[in-house]
This record gives structure tokens, sequence and C-alpha cells, in this order.
């Protein structure tokens, strides 16, 4: 699945004339964003964590504790990571896409893709996360 993304991704940059990106200032702001969400989920800080949430999350769930417990229940690597790293990067227009390979306390490994949008203030939100979960390696 994850090839199938990273594929995907490459294939959207060419299509779309994007570039994949390394370390610009969309890109920089996306991943401190991500990271002070991870941090707020770690020390069970809902306030906190809802406030990287954009419009279009928060219209969906209007209340910081059920935003909390919803991430909790559906998005456990999310919310207490073991490791995370930052993948790939891809910024089109208005929106980062942001990768982040995540080790969960189960062992298993997961690739979250962030979608931030930068809203009329200029500031950024994260607007989705999807959950792809790595491939078993071979053994060792």
């Amino acid at each position: 699945m994850i090839r199938t993304f990273a594929i995907a991704l490459g294939v959207a940059a060419q299509l779309t004339g994007a570039s994949l990106c390394r370390a610009d200032e969309p890109v920089d702001t996306a991943r401190s964003i991500i990271q002070d969400q991870i941090a707020a989920f770690l020390n069970d800080d809902a306030e906190a964590a809802y406030s990287f949430a954009s419009p279009a999350i928060r219209g969906k769930f209007p209340d910081k504790t059920v935003f909390f417990d919803m991430v909790r229940r559906g998005y456990q690597p999310v919310y207490r990571p073991g490791n995370f790293a930052f993948g790939r990067s891809k910024v089109t227009g208005d929106q980062v896409i942001q990768e982040v390979l995540i080790s969960a306390p189960d062992g298993k490994d997961w690739t979250a893709v962030y979608q931030l949008m930068k809203q009329p203030d200029g500031s950024y939100k994260i607007n989705g996360v999807m959950m792809l979960q790595a491939a078993p390696g071979p053994e060792i």
C-alpha cells in the first residue's frame, strides 16, 4: 500500500507540475504543526490537539472531547506513537501532504498521510489523516 501511495504521489507531482519538497517554508510549518499535535495527544491535551484541526474537521467534530475520543479510538498510532519520523512531502497550491512514518506501541509500522490546508489568515490546519499499515518486512 505504501508503495502504491509513493507511486501515486510521484505521478501526481509529474502530472500537476508540482515538486516533491524537502525543506521549504510550508513543509517546515506543516511538520511543526504535526509534531505539536502529536505532543498534545501524548500529553492528553485535547484543547491543544483540537486547535490544529481545520474548520472542516471542526465541523465534523464540533467538540474537542469528541474529536479527542475519535482520534484515541480510530488513530491509535497517531494518538500514542512509539517513534515517528517525517517522510516525503508535497506542496500543491494551498495544500501540504506530509508522510509521517510511525512505529505504534504494538510494534506495527504505519504511515500517516496528513493533509494540511492553508487558511485565509495564512496559517495551516490539519484537514485529514489517512493511515496506511506498512507491509511486514522479511524476517531476519
